[in-house]
């Protein structure tokens, strides 16, 4: 088996993605400390073709070298917005219609395999802090939770492992019939 080269990928460009249809998906990030991971989380939400991702509280904006780095230039198609209080962005999403969803263990969340999101709704996805996850005042004010099963002996995955599980996960279940 031999590798696809950059230019056999057949990959949109920028403004082709720009006008493409999107996941009906946005990311909260809630005081994400790490560029690395805003970054990172910025490609992931380009792989899976989301609407926009939502900086809040701490989280580093673009532009930024340390975002960059694992970005590799999705911050120029993912648009953004930086909001202060994360409340704030929920209320506003929750305003145009998307559903709250925190991803994050908590009493009563729902599995992320068993959940089975409605094609007609719009999602807003949160993902939390390094260490602390997702706040409390957040949690507040959620329609729901949800949670990736673990089987290990860690407490959690790393926040770039958790979107891309959860992005996967509701990309094939809204685009691949999975």
């Amino acid at each position: 088996m031999q590798k696809l080269k950059l230019d056999e990928l057949n990959r949109v460009s920028v403004e082709e993605f720009k006008q493409q249809e999107k996941l009906p998906l946005v990311v909260i990030l809630d005081n994400v400390r790490s560029m690395h991971n805003v970054g990172s989380v910025f490609r992931t939400s380009d792989g899976f073709s989301i609407e926009k991702i939502y900086l809040c509280g701490i989280t580093a904006q673009p532009p930024h070298r340390e975002i960059e780095k694992t970005a590799l230039g999705a911050t120029q198609s993912i648009e953004w917005l930086y909001v202060e209080n994360t409340v704030d962005a929920v209320t506003q999403l929750r305003n145009e219609g998307y559903r709250i969803l925190a991803i994050e263990q908590a009493k009563d969340s729902n599995m992320l395999h068993t959940f089975v999101p409605d094609p007609s709704q719009k999602y807003a996805l949160i993902f939390g802090n390094e260490v602390n996850g997702v706040s409390d005042e957040v949690m507040a004010v959620i329609d729901e939770c949800i949670e990736i099963p673990q089987f290990g002996t860690k407490h959690s995955f790393n926040i770039v492992i958790s979107a891309g599980i959860v992005l996967w996960d509701f990309f094939a279940k809204l685009r691949l019939g999975y």
